[in-house]
This record gives C-alpha cells, structure tokens and sequence, in this order.
C-alpha cells in the first residue's frame, strides 16, 4: 500500500513535479534514459491494442484516445494518432505539452486538447473516449488517487471503450522511488487497485524484450 511508503502527499506530488520540470523533453527523457527501447515498447502495445480493434460485436471504437502521463506525445505520435481519428493528451508538464506540438508534426492536428494537469485531479470527459492509454505514470499516485482516477476513467468511456495501464511491476510490495518521487507496486496490489475501481480485467500481458535490468512492464486491458 503507498500509505505504508507516501508519508507526506503533498510532498510527493510537488516532489515528482519538480523533477519532471528538469527532465529534458525528448524521447530519452520521457524513458529515462531508454529511448532505445521505444519501438519494441510501441509495437508491442500495437499488437496488444488491435486485438481489441478488430471486427467483432464488442469492437472498440477509433474515434478518440486519450494519452495520459503523454510527456511530449511519444505514445500519441506513433501509437494513438495512427489508430484513432482524435487524440487528447494529459500530462502535468507544460513544457512537455509545448514540445508535443513541434514533435507530433502535421498529424498533430488531430490532436484536439492538450490537459495540463496532474492525474489526481484530472477527470476525462464522461463518455468520451474508445481508448484511455496510461502508461508508466500510475507510481505518481497514491492507491486512492489511482483507485478514483480509474473509477473517472471508467465513466470516460464510449460504449466498448477501454482503460488500459502500461507500467512497471515490482516483484513484491510497494517500492518508493526518492529520485523522481513515484512508486512501483506489485502485481496483485495493481489489480486490487482495478477491482476497487470497479473496471473489469479483459486481458494481461508481461513486455517481452525489455533489458533485464528494468522492472517487469505489464500492460493490462479492463473495461
């Protein structure tokens, strides 16, 4: 549980702000120094998304996304803008959102609202979105937050929509990470953390690929 980790809240969001606001704003800042890994990240979400887009009486819908944690629009760029006919992005750093503008190029058009603001006090518009991608920003939250985030996320959603979070699994427990002021949570507690948001889990699937000195990446789809 972060509140066995998180034992001031304010701290640990100002604290993550800042250091975000010193991160430079490209594709090896938004991944930490793992740019080179971006495209194996991006095929594979690919693969994992259509699924969910194909023909059938459940399709998901193409018409909107929304990109939460977007950064400079890494995900948006080349995940996002090529499946659906609009993106939104959301991220808690102005300077990131700006750069987005000159990094998504002419597809950034379609690109309709850019949020600047923290997740935790973000609500999607209700009945929205086909797709809500979250990807490596759910350590940003505390349990609560994330739980209430999903749950906003949850009523975002068009008919057939779906949530899906991508992010980094710790081995066991919750692990607080004092550089950039996020948490890295366990499997179980990251599903506990669906259940209690009401969302329904339609598929799981482990990254493969990734360097072996990172964390475990799982993607999950719910609904």
């Amino acid at each position: 549980m972060t509140s066995e980790v998180v034992e001031n809240e304010f701290e640990f969001y100002s604290k993550a702000e800042k250091y975000w606001k010193d991160v430079p704003a490209t594709v090896d800042g938004m991944l930490g120094g793992y740019g080179h890994i971006s495209s194996i990240d991006i095929n594979s979400s690919k693969k994992f998304l259509q699924r969910f887009l194909r023909d059938g009486p459940n399709r998901t819908g193409t018409t909107r996304a929304l990109d939460c944690g977007a950064g400079i629009g890494r995900i948006t760029k080349r995940l996002l803008l090529p499946l659906f006919k609009t993106v939104d992005m959301v991220d808690v750093t102005e300077d990131f959102l700006t750069k987005a503008k000159s990094y998504l190029g002419e597809e950034g058009r379609r690109v309709r609202n850019y949020f600047c603001c923290g997740l935790q006090d973000f609500s999607p518009e209700p009945n929205s979105y086909d797709v809500i991608w979250i990807q490596w920003v759910i350590g940003h939250l505390t349990d609560n937050h994330l739980a209430d985030f999903l749950k906003r996320c949850r009523a975002g959603l068009r008919p057939n929509g779906i949530v899906v979070i991508k992010d980094n699994m710790a081995q066991e427990g919750v692990i607080m990470d004092d550089v950039d002021s996020s948490v890295c949570r366990d499997l179980d507690v990251v599903r506990k953390i669906i259940r209690r948001a009401g969302l329904h889990l339609l598929a799981e699937e482990r990254q493969e690929n990734f360097p072996d000195e990172i964390y475990h990446v799982y993607t999950f789809a719910m609904r």
